[in-house]
């Protein structure tokens, strides 16, 4: 195999034009890429888009992976150029995550579980002309779809909260448009808030400042999160209906049995 120019750099891997088809990715830690190949190679026969896989030459390591090159810019660059508009994005993201986490679980006999991402964010969303495909998927597992949708809000809080990023306004307003859509699902339950917290804090490629905003991320998300059930409350009860009696009958207003 004939590896040609370096297209991208990522925190653990590099990615290499193979031909005008395919490309390399390559792990810089040498790790097994086998795993993350059996969940794309399934993934795909579920419709999922995900990059498709190629087949891996006799010359290829473990941590090679031989991917279909796409092309178009990522979530996150459409987002930064104003192609894509944050209540586009939040809406993209969350039906990336709640069409996912329809795919019932390739190994675990739990009914309840599912594939998931738990990196799933806008840099990791290609914008191809066939519509967003999602790629690395190095972090995938099985389990509950509630830490899933946790980890994409915390990897968006981190940024809305650190004042040294450029983005951080950008973040914050795509993370208040995706927190609604995913209360549709379940939203993000304290627990599996705390579970990513715990994951964030392990993983060994985020630096000292990022692992220092990840308490103050889960606040922001309990805020908005707050925020978002206190205004669906109050758009509830302006639409309630309410039968009131006449005046001539005070103290005898009726509240209404159900809400519309």
């Amino acid at each position: 195999m004939r590896i040609g120019q370096l297209l991208g750099t990522g925190r653990s891997a590099d990615v290499y034009a193979i031909d005008e088809a395919w490309v390399l990715r390559r792990y810089r830690d040498s790790s097994d890429a086998t795993p993350e190949l059996a969940v794309m190679s399934y993934l795909s026969a579920c419709g999922y888009p995900v990059p498709r896989v190629g087949p891996s030459p006799a010359t290829a390591a473990p941590s090679d992976l031989v991917l279909q090159r796409l092309t178009g810019p990522t979530m996150l660059e459409s987002l930064l150029s104003g192609a894509l508009a944050e209540d586009e994005g939040g809406a993209m993201l969350a039906g990336l995550l709640t069409d996912l986490h329809t795919i019932p679980a390739r190994v675990s006999q739990d009914p309840e579980d599912r594939i998931l991402h738990l990196d799933l964010h806008p840099d990791n969303v290609m914008l191809t002309p066939a519509g967003p495909v999602v790629i690395d998927w190095r972090t995938t597992a099985e389990g509950p779809p509630a830490l899933d949708r946790a980890m994409s809000s915390l990897i968006l809080a981190q940024v809305a909260v650190d004042p040294s990023s450029p983005s951080a306004a950008g973040a914050g307003a795509l993370l208040r448009a995706l927190l609604p859509h995913l209360a549709d699902q379940g939203g993000v339950p304290a627990p599996h808030l705390d579970q990513a917290k715990r994951r964030r804090a392990a993983d060994p490629n985020l630096s000292p400042h990022e692992l220092a905003l990840i308490d103050e991320a889960a606040d922001l998300i309990g805020e908005l999160a707050d925020q978002t059930l206190g205004t669906r409350a109050g758009v509830t009860a302006a639409g309630a209906e309410i039968i009131v009696i006449p005046a001539a009958t005070p103290g005898k207003e009726k509240a209404p049995d159900h809400e519309e």
